[in-house]
């Protein structure tokens, strides 16, 4: 009689040792199958650099230079503009649609970059390279005098070669083209003198 509990016991525990072996792999089965699906409802990476801020190392760029990053899938140009080409940018007043950026402020660029230079720091421009007419892209034209397509008195700037429309070095556009409004300027802050973050402007 003590023979057969003793296999009796010996038999209960190992379908127990079964069954909580059984339970824990389904569990991980369970587990594994719901990782994917909790995971449909997170955003892709392709989807967070879409809408997520771009640091940008501004510390090789030379006077009278531009770089390009990407942000939200839209080209931005970062110009690093000489003293000679900001003691250009007063004298277009008068040539300019929107000089002082008062139209449609909201949309063409931030409190902070409503004034002379449409920047933080003069010395350095921050812009949405898409012409306001038709979204193309225009050219670096940033040589001054006169060239194919521009005005004699060309003070530098951009020239979008779809349909005509010139911008000044602070991406204002100029009268009688094609483009109804200046380049806009995204949210921007600088992290520090060479680090700059596009895409968010709000101080942590």
């Amino acid at each position: 009689m003590s023979e057969t509990l003793a296999e009796s016991g010996s038999i209960d525990s190992s379908k127990r040792t079964w069954l909580i072996a059984s339970g824990c792999a389904g569990a991980a089965g369970g587990l594994a199958a719901a990782v994917p699906f909790v995971s449909s409802f997170q955003p892709s990476e392709r989807a967070k650099a879409a809408g997520a801020a771009v640091e940008a190392d501004i510390s090789a760029l030379k006077p009278g230079e531009k770089m390009t990053v990407e942000w939200r899938g839209k080209p931005v140009w970062i110009v690093r503009r000489t003293p000679e080409m900001l003691a250009a940018l007063p004298k277009l007043d008068s040539q300019l649609v929107d000089p002082n950026s008062t139209r449609k402020p909201n949309d063409q660029a931030p409190a902070y970059a409503r004034n002379a230079t449409r920047s933080i720091k003069p010395e350095y421009s921050v812009l949405v390279g898409i012409c306001t007419h038709l979204g193309c892209s225009p050219s670096d034209k940033f040589t001054s005098g006169p060239q194919p397509s521009l005005p004699d008195d060309w003070q530098g700037g951009f020239f979008c070669p779809c349909h005509g429309s010139t911008f000044d070095l602070a991406g204002r556009v100029y009268k009688n083209k094609p483009a109804p409004d200046n380049l806009e300027v995204p949210p921007h802050m600088y992290l520090s003198d060479t680090k700059l973050l596009i895409g968010d402007d709000k101080k942590a």
